[in-house]
């Protein structure tokens, strides 16, 4: 049973049981519930579900995954919250475990034999801090001189008031625990007094603060992979897009090869190769006891020796949206077809709704054999009260 918690960072941060997502995140876990649809199932780790099952309820959901299922061949089904506690054979896969999802299981009557137990969410959290992502890139920089980028881990506020003013350029400093792309300040010219506010309370509260120089970033991408108990199995590249504040804008969506030759305008796939065996080696060995995704963001930078690879933005220990746009493409869309996922958010009444009637007359949906030609799509469901919304945008690639 597949469930979509996007407010998971938050929470796992946050690390108590009785923890209150933020309006906004409800609303999007709310809007975007039947998101699992598109990539339960069988995954990398060879799990096959024929009827995947998605917890979600109401008629709005349903009536959309029927509509889809004369679109597109989706196997899936819908269960309440309030009737997880029905399906005991059946193990929940959430987008990402934390002490409050865990809590609201048990009160719905789920087994506590079925659910991570406070040790192990213990350790997600040891695992997700991004420290990891510091120490791992400082060890890739070590093994190859070609790779850019510097990431510190500071405990005290003064060493990193000292490192500022040693580093010329903006820099960007990192909560050790938050959302991706989130929990993070920039630092343009002179630290402010807010700032080193900011700065002591994530010390206190999270240990440290991550810092960062700014680097002059030229293509955003991922290497997604899937881990069990020490084993590892590469599951596909991921290339995305953000804002200029780091927040997720949305995915290509681009099979593995082709992901390979736009970054070989830049790099050679050779040192893909070897970034890829590499962290192969070093995700297993780092975090021995977990099962799930890792998904690790990367940059391509511009810099006065050229072209180069920050290997180690961060690292993501759940499901993510460059798995959901690279399963997504390998089942829906056209061998000879390309496009992008978005996730967006309209703040205006109607907006979605407006965007959404919009797409599907300048871009109909054409589908052949079970798979998008090209075309818009949205994932979920659309209505004059959505503010959030998932879709896909395709169109034939070009010769």
């Amino acid at each position: 049973m597949y469930l979509f918690n996007p407010e998971n960072d938050l929470a796992l941060a946050n690390f108590t049981p009785n923890y209150t997502p933020p309006a906004s995140a409800i609303r999007m876990a709310e809007e975007l519930a039947v998101l699992p649809i598109w990539y339960g199932g069988k995954d990398v780790a060879g799990k096959n579900n024929c009827d995947t099952k998605v917890v979600t309820g109401g008629e709005l959901n349903r009536s959309f995954l029927e509509a889809v299922k004369k679109i597109l061949p989706v196997e899936a089904s819908l269960v309440s919250f309030s009737d997880i506690a029905s399906y005991p054979h059946l193990e929940i896969v959430p987008w990402g475990w934390n002490p409050a999802l865990r809590r609201k299981l048990i009160s719905e009557g789920v087994s506590q034999r079925l659910l991570p137990s406070p040790e192990e969410l213990a350790c997600l959290r040891r695992y997700s801090n991004r420290r990891c992502a510091v120490e791992i890139l400082q060890e890739l920089r070590a093994e190859e001189e070609s790779f850019c980028g510097e990431s510190r881990f500071f405990t005290d506020t003064e060493e990193l008031y000292g490192w500022l003013q040693s580093i010329s350029g903006n820099k960007v400093l990192k909560m050790p625990l938050s959302a991706s792309g989130k929990g993070l300040i920039w630092i343009l010219g002179e630290i402010t007094d807010k700032q080193r506010d900011w700065c002591r309370r994530v010390v206190r509260e999270q240990g440290g603060v991550v810092a960062e120089p700014v680097l002059a970033k030229v293509r955003d991408f991922a290497m997604e992979f899937y881990l069990q108990e020490g084993r590892v199995r590469f599951a596909g590249y991921s290339m995305f897009s953000t804002a200029s504040s780091g927040a997720y804008r949305g995915n290509e969506l681009l099979g593995d090869t082709r992901i390979q030759e736009k970054l070989a305008s830049f790099v050679s796939i050779d040192l893909l190769h070897r970034l890829r065996s590499s962290l192969s080696e070093k995700l297993p060995n780092r975090f021995p006891l977990y099962t799930g995704y890792a998904g690790v963001d990367m940059m391509v930078c511009e810099t006065s020796a050229g072209y180069c690879i920050q290997p180690c933005v961060e690292i993501n220990m759940r499901m993510n949206m460059g798995m959901v746009a690279h399963i997504f493409h390998e089942r829906y869309i056209y061998p000879d077809a390309e496009g992008q996922l978005v996730v967006d958010y309209f703040k205006k009444p109607e907006g979605a709704l407006s965007f959404h009637e919009k797409m599907r007359r300048e871009s109909p949906l054409r589908v052949e054999n079970g798979k998008i030609l090209s075309g818009y799509l949205s994932l979920t469901p659309v209505t004059r009260t959505t503010g959030y919304i998932a879709y896909v945008s395709v169109w034939r690639k070009q010769q």
